[in-house]
């Protein structure tokens, strides 16, 4: 779990252009990190490349912890 949440902070940081350290699993993406769509939709995209799944509903990723677990489930 570690490692995929690693990533996807990584992924998110350099989508947002905020620090790493400012993301948490409890970190709301939209609200906590000023994510509009476009940024939501390419930081999903990037996940669905990194881990090579495909994220169903994207509206279900509101937090960090969310996308992890969506990757986790994926394996």
């Amino acid at each position: 779990m570690e490692e995929i949440f690693e990533k996807i902070q990584e992924i998110i940081a350099e989508q947002t252009g905020k620090d790493e350290s400012e993301i948490t699993l409890e970190t709301n993406v939209k609200d906590d990190l000023d994510a509009d769509s476009l940024d939501l939709f390419q930081i999903i995209n990037d996940i669905e490349d990194e881990f090579d799944i495909s994220i169903e509903d994207p509206n279900s990723i509101v937090t960090v912890k969310d996308a992890v677990e969506i990757v986790e489930k994926s394996r």
